[in-house]
């Protein structure tokens, strides 16, 4: 598994390119924005039909993931689930698979805007954490050092030769922040040149561009 190694306030992190950041040091990985349940909540309000496999899809990575790092420790830093209570809705495929994820490891859900936590699964319900330094949470905070959070789905828009436009999820690093990418299937993103995004990394902050092979960039502005 390609990974892009990333010294971030003292700690050693690795980028992997489907979304996730791996501590070696602390067999902990991290994810931001599974939104599991999306197509279930757009289909119940009347909203655009997207296949029903974006659950079977983000989880499968998430496994692989997990194996591939051997990680013991589980963080899903917000937003793991659409809406609140979409997490009682799941098909019942989908809440065997995060029970049997969970088994043997010590699993953290970070509070988001959409979701204030799956209490009907297992894991610590949280609202940020404090570990070694670094605080994980799901909004960035102003004025925070040590910070990694997800929330805004950051995405990089590249023009290549010849014109052809590629637009990439990515994180986002800096002395002082760390931000995710959305790690579930069907999500979309918020352009790294926005006015949000550009106000909150520092410059010559860098974008790291997921994928077979993730990729480190200046950050596109």
């Amino acid at each position: 598994m390609t990974r892009v190694k990333i010294d971030f306030c003292g700690a050693a992190l690795e980028a992997l390119g489907s979304g996730a950041l791996f501590w070696p040091a602390e067999r902990l990985l991290v994810v931001s924005d599974l939104h599991l349940g999306k197509s279930a909540r757009l289909a119940a309000q009347g909203g655009a039909l997207l296949p029903p496999y974006e659950g079977r899809e983000t989880l499968l990575r998430l496994e692989r993931d997990l194996e591939a790092t051997g990680a013991r420790r589980m963080v899903c830093l917000g937003d793991s689930f659409d809406a609140a209570g979409i997490d009682l809705l799941l098909p019942e495929e989908e809440r065997l698979w995060i029970a049997r994820l969970q088994a043997g490891r010590d699993w953290m859900w970070i509070e988001g805007n959409h979701d204030p936590g799956p209490v009907s699964l297992g894991g610590a319900h949280l609202a940020e954490l404090d570990l070694g330094g670094l605080v994980l949470r799901h909004i960035a905070e102003p004025g925070a050092r040590g910070e990694i959070s997800g929330h805004y789905h950051p995405k990089a828009r590249l023009v290549l030769r010849g014109g052809r436009v590629v637009s990439r999820a990515c994180f986002l690093v800096d002395g002082a922040r760390l931000l995710m990418p959305a790690y579930g299937a069907y999500t979309g993103g918020l352009r790294t040149d926005s006015v949000v995004l550009a106000g909150l990394m520092e410059p010559g902050a860098r974008s790291i561009l997921t994928g077979e092979v993730p990729l480190a960039i200046p950050m596109p502005r």
